[in-house]
């Protein structure tokens, strides 16, 4: 393919000022590898992070940011054989990961961090980091899957184990909080979400959350939880909050009952206080997205059940910087996403 495209690239320095809009040269497909033209992509939390320079020494510059995103195939190289010219696909969060448990150097080829990221008109993948798109979903809601869904995937029914009559606290009303809530309702569960916004709460009401609790009104929101559940707290709780939340979900979750770890919202150190997940027997389990194979498994359940995300806002490529500023707002319900020209 020839010609040139417009990305968003980041190089230099780290910051949303030093990142601009670039034309660079429409990438060729090598052996195994595909070109897709981006048709649409969305925010995480961990793109913040990656713009801000708060991600460690995993992250590359110059570097295109944004780790989620979908589009159509352009062109295929040499020995390429799952995907063809026009197919809608997906890209995964870490390229190498594609199977089995997690590794160092599999969690060395994240997008928009390690690799190369989707903000850009096209993008080069390897053949098997891509998966096909679900027909009933649309490339914004598509490109709401890699990182978030992905994420509360692992947290709920890969690792998590939930089935029917389990109950699951999520914290939130965000990506990956409300990707929690329809995987535990489709398993079968019980939900509890906390919110301090009860426009917000009810929002998740509609998406089938059973009981709401909003945080700020009830501050020991751990304690209500246990007694949302007679007294014995929940099987398991989505950890979005990070530090200042954490106390919280301890009370909240019964004895040998699991959190999963995954945001750090509210900051990243806190006090612990070890015997209470001694004593009660806790899992606390850390995650991490998960692999290509996980990422398929996920969306054939989605095509099944033909389950879509809550997408907040889209806007459109050009206005990026007019994105990142509205997630940092904290004011959005589900994912906020970039529509490609």
């Amino acid at each position: 393919m020839a010609g040139t495209m417009k990305a968003w690239e980041m190089s230099g320095a780290t910051g949303l000022d030093n990142i601009h809009l670039v034309e660079k040269p429409i990438p060729t497909p090598g052996p195994g590898q595909v070109v897709l033209r981006m048709r649409a992509a969305t925010l995480n939390y961990r793109d913040l992070l990656i713009v801000q320079g708060g991600y460690g020494s995993r992250q590359k510059l110059p570097l295109v940011p944004l780790s989620d995103g979908a589009g159509e195939v352009a062109a295929t190289g040499p020995g390429v054989t799952r995907l063809k010219t026009g197919d809608r696909a997906i890209p995964s969060f870490f390229q190498g990961w594609i199977a089995g448990p997690p590794s160092e150097k599999k969690f060395g080829t994240s997008l928009g961090g390690a690799l190369d990221g989707v903000l850009s008109e096209y993008q080069s993948f390897r053949e098997e980091g891509l998966v096909a798109t679900p027909a009933h979903l649309s490339d914004v809601e598509a490109a709401a899957y890699p990182c978030a869904g992905l994420t509360a995937w692992s947290a709920v029914i890969d690792q998590g184990k939930i089935k029917p009559g389990d109950s699951v606290l999520v914290q939130g009303t965000g990506g990956v909080a409300l990707f929690a809530l329809q995987f535990a309702k489709m398993a079968g569960a019980e939900v509890i979400v906390t919110s301090s916004s009860d426009d917000k709460l009810a929002r998740a009401r509609a998406l089938g959350a059973d009981h709401l609790i909003n945080y700020k009104a009830t501050p020991e929101w751990g304690k209500a939880a246990r007694k949302i559940m007679g007294g014995e707290g929940v099987d398991h709780v989505v950890e979005l909050g990070g530090a200042e939340t954490l106390s919280e979900s301890i009370r909240a979750v019964r004895t040998g009952g699991t959190i999963s770890m995954i945001g750090v919202l509210s900051g990243a150190r806190k006090e612990l206080a070890l015997p209470l997940v001694v004593m009660a027997n806790l899992r606390l389990q850390g995650v991490t997205v998960g692999s290509r194979e996980t990422l398929a498994d996920m969306l054939r359940s989605v095509a099944h059940f033909r389950s879509k995300p809550a997408v907040d806002r889209v806007f459109p490529m050009a206005e990026f910087k007019d994105a990142v500023a509205y997630m940092k707002k904290g004011q959005h319900f589900g994912k906020v996403g970039i529509s490609f020209p």
